[in-house]
Order: structure tokens, then C-alpha cells, then sequence
């Protein structure tokens, strides 16, 4: 059964890389060194599927706290650090494969600044797959999800049409993101970080299906994973 989507366009953190865990501890360990002691459930809420501004205007917003004028170069540093090597999402690789071997075009488009991005992809071992066609906010003006722009971008890049695109997504704004864009949304639950109601959170925002694993993403599509 061929896929009947003219491209797949991927979010990378929880998607591709399972880096959801490391980033929570990390953020955990950041959040703490300012005062601010938040569960992991409250920090995975906080920053799944967010831009480093979007979680500190989040914290201004609803706590009141205001970020010193250190605070982002802080991050950047902290987390380029930490991704030399970072575990991929199990059967990712095999969906990228599969995919190729059926010439159904793929990117991935995620809100990590771009060296960043580049890193996570070398540590999982998924920079050759996708060399080329990995997106972030810089390549549409420093916007990222929610907005759909960078989800339009990569379809453009791909010569695909929005309405046949299908987005593989995990969080909240990247959902959004996908549907707003016009493209089908599933979401696909695999890493170390999910949360109890991710699931119902998700499907009231319209996505059209909840996977578990690159194995039943694998079958949705009808791909057929090439030997190694």
C-alpha cells in the first residue's frame, strides 16, 4: 500500500530524538540555579515543542519572573554542550530509510536554533539521512512553532503541496503548527517524556491519528523497511 502523502515532514525532539529527558533534567538543573523549582511534568509542559523565548515569556507571563540579561546566552551554552550524544527515537532511522527506498520526500522541521539542530542530528546518528533537508526557525525569519511557517517552508523546499503533506509531531505547538500549516497531523507518542493526557491534549487539537512507536508509523504508511 503506497503512502498517500506527497511528503512527510518530521519534528525532531521526541519525534526523531529521544533528547525530551535530557532537556527536562537540564532544564530542571537551569530553572533551579534562578529560583524556580518546577516538577518535571511542569517543565515538560512548559518547554515540549517551544523556542527558548517562548519559555521564558511563559514564566514572565505566568510566574511573574523576569529573566536576568544573561539568561539566554546561558542556555545556548548549557545545551550546545549537552548533545554530543543523544539516543534516537527506536526505528526512526528505519522510517528515514523506508522512506527513501519508496521516494517519498522527507524533512525535518524543528524549533532548535540551527547548530544546535545540526548537533542532536550528528549524536543520534541521523545527520546523513537527512543531510539537506533538516529546517528550523532561521530559514523563515526566526519564527517557530506554533506558527506554521517553518511547516510551509519545508513543504516548499520538498515541491510539495501543503494539503498532501503529512506532519509527525509530538507536542502541542508543533500540532498547531501542522494543522494550521493545512497539512494531516499524527502525532506519534514514542520518547521517554510523555505525558498521562498528552494523548487527549492532542487529539483535541485536531490531530488525525495517535501512534506509539516508528513501527506502527511504519505500517500507517505502508512502508516497508529496506535491510540495512
Amino acid at each position: 500500500m503506497p503512502t498517500p502523502f506527497a511528503a512527510v515532514l518530521f519534528d525532531l525532539d521526541g519525534v526523531l530524538v529521544d533528547t525530551e529527558a535530557l532537556i527536562t533534567e537540564l532544564w530542571a538543573e537551569i530553572f533551579r540555579g534562578q529560583g524556580l523549582n518546577l516538577s518535571s511534568a511542569e517543565i515538560t509542559r512548559l518547554t515540549a515543542g517551544q523556542r527558548f523565548e517562548g519559555v521564558v515569556r511563559a514564566l514572565e507571563e505566568g510566574r511573574g519572573w523576569r529573566a536576568p540579561e544573561d539568561f539566554l546566552p546561558l542556555l545556548n551554552t548549557r545545551f550546545n554542550a549537552a548533545f554530543d550524544h543523544v539516543p534516537p527515537v527506536p526505528g526512526a532511522a528505519d522510517t528515514l530509510r523506508a522512506l527513501d527506498a519508496a521516494s517519498v520526500p522527507f524533512a525535518v522541521a524543528s524549533n532548535s536554533e540551527r547548530h544546535r539542530l545540526g548537533l542532536k542530528l550528528r549524536g543520534a546518528g541521523l545527520d546523513t539521512l537527512l543531510a539537506g533537508r533538516a529546517f528550523d526557525p532561521a530559514c523563515v525569519g526566526g519564527v517557530g512553532k506554533p506558527d506554521p511557517a517553518l511547516y510551509r517552508y519545508a513543504a516548499a523546499a520538498l515541491g510539495a503541496e501543503p494539503r498532501r503533506c503529512l506532519v509527525v509531531e509530538d507536542s502541542a505547538p508543533g500540532a498547531q503548527a501542522g494543522l494550521a500549516a493545512g497539512m494531516t497531523v499524527w502525532a506519534l507518542l514514542a520518547g521517554s517524556h510523555i505525558l498521562p493526557d498528552d494523548e487527549a491534549r492532542l487529539r483535541e487539537l485536531g490531530v488525525a491519528r495517535v501512534l506509539h512507536s516508528h513501527a506502527e508509523l511504519q505500517a500507517a504508511l505502508g512502508l516497508l523497511v529496506p535491510s540495512p
